[in-house]
């Protein structure tokens, strides 16, 4: 099959930007042709997959951005003709025939109050979405939370949506079977967006489990230090403000805490399942459908501060190791294959 893929980032820099870069990858390499047109590759272009970049637009005011973007991607295929290609989209256009949804409806504005609706950056948002889903024969989810959450807004467009392609897992190092001192031990935290990904609540979590452990850590991955410092003003020690890093220490974890306000997946959870290490995280993850409870626990975003603190507490007393997650990337291209063959007989 020929399959052009469409994304504003190309390469490894970011969740969605990870997923589209190791689908195109898996894909070519199970003989499709591939081609990616993108603003910006950033990282060294793959062998025998054309790239073809449009050029860097202001990412400020959001929606004006990805309207230019649309409108580049519209005229490169008018120039360039693609007959007989499959237009796969991760972006706000209206030239392709799927597209993947990787985080939350804007369309949740609806639950805010009559106000929040009266802007033009609002409104083009709103246009923007309904269009990227209105134009093409399917819509794939990158979690059952997203999936649930189209269907609860855009329920005309429900019937398009198929089951969620979940994102793929690199093997990575392993934790090795230890027992965690039973008054110390490393809770991992882990997330640029930290605000939203639940940190403050991670740092009551730890200081209340920390009153039983004095010797407990945490390690924060993800948010410039000096961003941060304040939430650990009161703190002498028992944490550390590792910054940002591509090296994966999941393997130097005891716990995986994800206390996330919201997360349409969280491939933090699942990188972490991959290393054998228990996980906790706050109910409205994606990556929940995913653990089981051998795995690690769920735990309700609202629930006490206690209730936390004791199910990381379990996670920290356990003897056993948690099975070893696997989900290849090649798993996640041969799901868009089936749904590409579907489109080839039907629609192209």
């Amino acid at each position: 099959m020929k399959i052009l893929i469409i994304v504003r980032r190309y390469g490894p820099v970011g969740g969605m930007e990870r997923y589209v870069w190791e689908l195109t990858r898996e894909l070519h390499t199970m003989g499709h042709e591939v081609e990616v047109l993108c603003e910006v590759c950033l990282t060294k272009k793959p062998e025998n997959i054309a790239v073809y970049e449009l050029g860097k637009i202001a990412w400020r005011p959001r929606w004006l951005s990805l309207l230019r973007f649309g409108w580049r991607a519209a005229r490169w295929l008018k120039t360039h003709p693609h007959p007989g290609w499959l237009v796969h989209s991760h972006e706000r256009v209206n030239v392709h025939h799927i597209t993947t949804f990787h985080g939350p409806p804007f369309a949740s504005v609806f639950e805010k109050p009559f106000w929040r609706l009266l802007s033009v950056r609002v409104l083009m948002q709103l246009y923007l979405e309904r269009r990227e889903l209105t134009k093409p024969f399917y819509i794939i989810p990158n979690s059952h939370v997203i999936g649930k959450q189209l269907a609860h807004y855009y329920p005309k467009l429900a019937c398009k949506l198929t089951e969620p392609i979940v994102p793929g897992v690199q093997p990575g190092t392993l934790r090795t079977r230890r027992t965690v001192s039973a008054n110390g031990g490393v809770i991992g935290f882990i997330g640029k967006e930290w605000q939203r990904k639940g940190l403050l609540l991670a740092v009551e979590i730890v200081a209340h489990l920390r009153k039983r452990r004095p010797d407990l850590e945490l390690w924060v991955i993800g948010p410039p230090p000096e961003e941060i410092q304040s939430l650990f003003a009161s703190w002498q020690e028992g944490y550390r403000l590792l910054g940002w890093s591509e090296q994966s220490r999941y393997a130097e974890f005891d716990v995986l805490l994800h206390p996330a306000k919201s997360e349409p997946y969280g491939m933090v959870i699942s990188e972490a399942m991959a290393a054998r290490v228990p996980v906790v995280v706050s109910d409205v993850c994606g990556a929940a459908a995913q653990i089981t409870p051998d795995a690690g626990t769920i735990v309700p975003l609202d629930a006490a501060c206690k209730q936390w603190a004791d199910e990381v507490e379990k996670q920290l007393c356990r003897s056993d190791i948690p099975p070893l997650f696997v989900r290849g990337w090649n798993d996640v291209a041969h799901e868009y294959e089936t749904i590409y063959r579907s489109i080839y007989e039907n629609n192209l």
